[in-house]
């Protein structure tokens, strides 16, 4: 469609090359049985009427029949393997696109759009390739044809086609360039509008209880004109080109009738030439005419298909992972790594270096913004380093394919989003066919196991759409068991008490420390002193840098007063085990614990 660099677009249709060849040569039969009906009116004009046979009337009306029945035929055919087609490129591309705007919203920044476009654009393609729009395309070559064949019977005949073939053709031209740009402009807005529309219905609650309401509606409001005034552009200009090509065309055929009954009073032409040649004029214009009404279907697709060229060129598909790694269990090392937030050029997490091995826990501390969710996504590999490396047992990250690393890794993110489905669907990571004591195990290794018992269906309730079934708090304790399923190697936990209550947090402590005693390393978010309470490393950030990183209790005692953080004596006496702080607050008041 655009270009002529090799694609993956372009190598996926390739793969339909014999179908689409099928369809060049129906076009080619199509066309030429296009030719039954003026050979018949001039036949009839010329043979039948002076010689008044019937027999070679209804002779001619059964070739004639049969002409239509198979262009009817063929023409079904064509269309049917324009589906097909458009089905297999789908099919062969869907999967790309699914990584291609999971990869975008991971590295990506935000483009003002919903990030679904590269989804709609494939839709646009296979619905142009599955419409008559290729069809009449295809047509387009063999109007010279017919041409031709008016020149033959008289070049003024031939002329006069071919003056208003390019008069519409013009047409075509001018109908592309007045509608480039606004149909851009109409896809943006879309997009836009979609986004907002997605934002307002995961934010409704703190736009109503915040009075933004009337605020969101102007927004929505705004962009719902600026779409009408798009979308109307784009139609009345094309409708408006449209009409125009449709009436010159009508008035071209009885132009070209005209010329011929000009030759006719000659004496250079005879009536069945001239009825011919007002067919054959029809015919060599009429894919001119649907060229132009398929002509908005076509933009689409070609734009479509350019920016999924774009999207793909950004985010190249890897050939996979051939070397299958063994399941990490030794050490997990953080070499130098800088990391930079989706879409921006700066780093926001510099240098960072350490090393963990099987059975620690590191808690990563710091002011807001010294970079400790960014670590966290950077350790399960969510965003790439830009620098430096993650590695598990001295591979780095990239070395093992991603849904296989992913067994490897447990992860709960600052903000725990579960899917629509059952609980235990959840926790098992969406697997096809999990084993229900590897379902049970993790729930009992977060401790929510009884608290799942208690739920209407137990482990078969279903969240509901953003887990509006659950409190904040149950949503991150089922979280948290996600993140145990299957006795992962790493687990990295971003804030993991942040919801939880007492109970909530004793089980946290409990993970953790069954997590290290299978040899397992916890890497864990803290903002709370007492999350650190099971680690025995402690990693300090400042301005997205390494300050301190060591034995727990040694860092705490180093750092002084840290900015925006708890003063350093009561993170340490917090950080302890309650039952040795317990007896030292004894021992210190002259009481028995």
């Amino acid at each position: 469609m655009i270009g002529t660099e090799t694609s993956e677009l372009r190598e996926a249709l390739a793969r339909s090359r014999s179908a689409l060849i099928t369809v060049g040569w129906l076009s080619a039969i199509i066309n030429i049985l296009l030719l039954g009906g003026p050979i018949y009116m001039l036949l009839i004009y010329d043979s039948v009427m002076p010689s008044g046979s019937v027999a070679t009337l209804f002779g001619l009306l059964a070739m004639i029949a049969g002409v239509y029945l198979f262009h009817g035929l063929f023409d079904l055919l064509r269309t049917r393997i324009l589906g097909d087609i458009a089905a297999g490129l789908e099919a062969r591309m869907t999967g790309r696109v699914h990584r291609a705007m999971a990869s975008l919203a991971l590295n990506a920044g935000d483009e003002g759009d919903d990030g679904l476009t590269p989804m709609r654009d494939l839709d646009t393609i296979r619905s142009f390739l599955g419409s008559p729009g290729p069809g009449v395309m295809m047509d387009l070559p063999w109007l010279f044809l017919f041409l031709g064949l008016l020149t033959l019977l008289h070049y003024w005949l031939g002329l006069t086609a071919l003056a208003g073939a390019l008069v519409l053709v013009a047409f075509t031209f001018l109908n592309d360039r007045l509608t480039r740009e606004p149909s851009y402009e109409l896809a943006r807005i879309r997009a836009f509008r979609s986004k907002l529309a997605q934002d307002t219905r995961r934010h409704i609650e703190t736009i109503r209880a915040l009075g933004m309401s009337e605020r969101i509606y102007d927004i929505w409001h705004a962009a719902s004109t600026q779409l009408s005034v798009a979308q109307d552009k784009v139609t009345r200009t094309g409708s408006l080109l449209s009409g125009i090509s449709r009436i010159f065309r009508m008035f071209l055929q009885s132009l070209v009738l005209s010329v011929g009954a000009l030759l006719y009073l000659a004496g250079e032409a005879s009536g069945g030439i001239v009825f011919a040649a007002s067919i054959l004029a029809a015919r060599a214009l009429a894919p001119i005419d649907q060229a132009i009404a398929h002509w908005g279907n076509f933009t689409s697709a070609r734009q479509g298909w350019a920016r999924l060229e774009a999207v793909f060129a950004s985010v190249p598909d890897g050939e996979g992972v051939e070397t299958q790694l063994p399941a990490p269990s030794r050490a997990l090392e953080v070499q130098r790594l800088s990391v930079a937030a989706p879409g921006a050029k700066e780093p926001c997490l510099r240098e960072i270096t350490f090393a963990l091995e099987a059975g620690d826990a590191m808690g990563i501390i710091g002011p807001s913004a010294a970079g400790k969710t960014t670590l966290a996504r950077a350790l399960v590999g969510v965003w790439t380093p830009i620098y430096g490396s993650v590695r598990l047992d001295g591979a780095s990250l990239d070395q093992w394919e991603p849904d296989t690393l992913g067994t490897h890794l447990g992860y709960l993110p600052q903000h725990v989003e579960l899917f629509d489905g059952t609980v235990a669907e959840n926790i098992a990571r969406l697997e096809p066919s999990p084993s229900s004591d590897a379902i049970i195990s993790a729930a009992r290794a977060a401790s929510v196991h009884e608290m799942i018992l208690a739920l209407p269906e137990g482990y078969d309730t279903r969240v509901g759409q953003g887990a509006i079934q659950l409190s904040a708090g149950q949503r991150q304790r089922v979280g948290l068991a996600r993140a145990l399923y299957n006795d992962p190697f790493l687990i990295v936990l971003d804030e993991p008490n942040s919801n939880l209550d007492s109970e909530g947090e004793t089980a946290l402590d409990a993970a953790i420390a069954d997590a290290r005693d299978r040899g397992a390393i916890v890497a864990l978010v803290a903002h709370r002193p007492s999350a650190l309470r099971r680690v025995n490393k402690v990693l300090v950030l400042q301005n997205g840098r390494q300050s301190a990183f060591g034995e727990r209790d040694e860092v705490l005692a180093k750092v002084v007063n840290p900015p925006a953080a708890t003063p350093i004596r009561s993170v340490a006496e917090t950080a302890k085990d309650p039952e040795e702080a317990s007896s030292q607050n004894a021992a210190q008041s002259g009481t028995n614990p």
